[in-house]
């Protein structure tokens, strides 16, 4: 742990050493700005590089000294670059508290480690739902690089969040993490506790996951939570009977006649495509992501084990519009190479697949890069529990595919003064679910998660399912979701 060093009020000095965003750079009334730091943080020499940073500045006069900070999931996602989408859901805490997104290094604006094929593959059906990322493709971007990747690991990322914090004026700060941002979280609070005021954890991804490596196992959980659902309505069980055996049925098609004929969602295009098992076996788990888009899955299963995929293909490219989200793939690759392979076995990978309707897609495919990826170090103690007694609360969506409660309960065993609450109808992230912003308002403002009367997340549910195209059974509403 690093000493927290004096530091002045926040407020103005914040804001004083940014600018108000242009229009492309963030949100409107947003400050931005940049800080140069070392590549090489150890030897201070060499290459510097900018880290991007956006303030959402509190907007009450009696605002709070400790601002929150924002850290996004991935690995390779850039926190100010989606600056304009997360802040919405902390509307309650910019109230009181400015909401402070830095790019992490390698993502973003932050000399983004940014591997991308050629942007017309999308156009053609083949290319576009080719599982197999070139491994050419990544090779390329390792030599245009301005960059040493072995130096994008998080701890080094995390002493740079605190350098950020120190260049601002702040001193304590409260920090939130959503999905790799948890790890990030627990990381920063492990080599700079002093300067933790209280953390949100939500979703948890710890430093000892192994991405990954349980993606598999925790993907076919969460699609059992929802065929089980799907029996349990019985609208949805008249409509879409024996929904298990159907999945089987779609994915063992695939891989006997992967040759379709598809209409392109985007370009409205006809042709025939091949469409691989692992394709739609990771369709589907993108839709698992959230409860809303679960709630499709019935109906496009069924229709698929018909012979109808386009519903399913038109899940697949759901996100394809929106470039602000994206993610820095260099960075995945530094980061999980770096932290995470190096502790993964075949057998374990043979053990955690097995059964599972995602099976070693990740490992056959995107994975393989890691064979020439330069790779990092990280501290001995890396992998050992992050051990503290700051106020944390912990939250997971009981349908989370990838970040499920088992993790969140794992990592609070360790933090004396945690409460893990998990919220029924969330997937990946449920700090926008139902009253939980409320909680996380009061849990910042307390300082404390012990007095937050919780029971209000048991009211949120997962959503209906689309029985027809245009949505949910008509009826009465269900008891349980008046």
């Amino acid at each position: 742990m690093l000493p927290l060093d004096s530091c002045a009020k926040a407020t103005p000095s914040a804001i004083e050493r940014l600018h108000a965003c242009e229009i492309e750079e963030g949100p409107a009334d947003a400050y931005c700005g940049k800080l140069a730091v070392w590549e090489n943080r150890e030897s201070k020499t060499g290459r510097k590089i900018n880290l991007k940073i956006v303030i959402m500045p509190a907007l009450s006069r009696k605002s709070s000294a400790d601002p929150l900070f924002l850290f996004a999931g991935g690995p390779g996602q850039g926190a100010a670059k989606i600056a304009k989408n997360m802040g919405g859901a902390f509307r309650l805490v910019q109230d009181t508290r400015d909401l402070v997104f830095i790019d992490q290094r390698g993502t973003g604006d932050s000399n983004p480690l940014d591997c991308k094929g050629d942007e017309h593959d999308a156009d053609d059906l083949n290319k576009a739902l080719r599982l197999e990322v070139p491994l050419e493709v990544f090779r390329d971007c390792l030599k245009k690089y301005d960059a040493d990747p072995r130096l994008y690991t998080t701890p080094v990322a995390m002493d740079d969040i605190d350098e950020v914090r120190r260049h601002l004026g702040y001193g304590q700060i409260n920090l939130w993490g959503g999905s790799y941002g948890t790890r990030a979280a627990l990381v920063f609070l492990r080599r700079h506790e002093d300067a933790v005021r209280s953390v949100i954890l939500d979703g948890v991804a710890p430093p000892d996951m192994r991405l990954p490596l349980w993606f598999a196992r925790d993907g076919q959980r969460s699609l059992d939570l929802t065929l089980d659902a799907c029996t349990a309505d019985p609208g949805c069980a008249r409509r879409f009977p024996d929904l298990r055996g159907k999945v089987k049925q779609v994915l063992e098609r695939l891989e006997r006649k992967p040759r379709l004929k598809l209409t392109h969602p985007r370009t409205g295009e006809t042709a025939e495509a091949t469409v691989s098992r692992e394709a739609i076996a990771l369709v589907i788990m993108g839709a698992l992501y959230a409860p809303a888009t679960a709630s499709l899955l019935p109906r496009l299963i069924e229709d698929a084990a018909g012979g109808n995929f386009e519903g399913l293909l038109a899940l697949a490219f759901m996100g394809e519009a929106s470039s602000d989200t994206g993610m820095s793939q260099g960075m995945f690759l530094s980061v999980a190479c770096a932290e995470d392979m190096p502790r993964i076995q075949p057998a374990d990978v043979a053990a955690s697949a097995a059964g599972t309707f995602l099976g070693d897609a990740m490992f056959r495919t995107r994975m393989k890069a890691c064979e020439f990826w330069p790779v990092g170090k990280v501290p001995p103690e890396y992998y050992q529990p992050v051990v503290s007694d700051k106020p944390t609360l912990v939250l997971s969506g009981r349908l989370d595919p990838v970040t499920p409660p088992a993790w969140g309960e794992g990592v609070a065993k360790h933090l004396s003064n945690s409460r893990h609450i998990v919220v029924p109808g969330a997937g990946h992230g449920a700090s926008s679910a139902g009253c939980v912003p409320k909680l996380i308002r009061q849990f910042l403002e307390d300082g404390s998660a012990k007095s937050l009367d919780a029971a209000c997340v048991e009211h949120v549910h997962r959503p209906p399912f689309f029985v027809t195209y245009s949505g949910p059974e008509a009826g009465p509403v269900p008891e349980a979701r008046k």
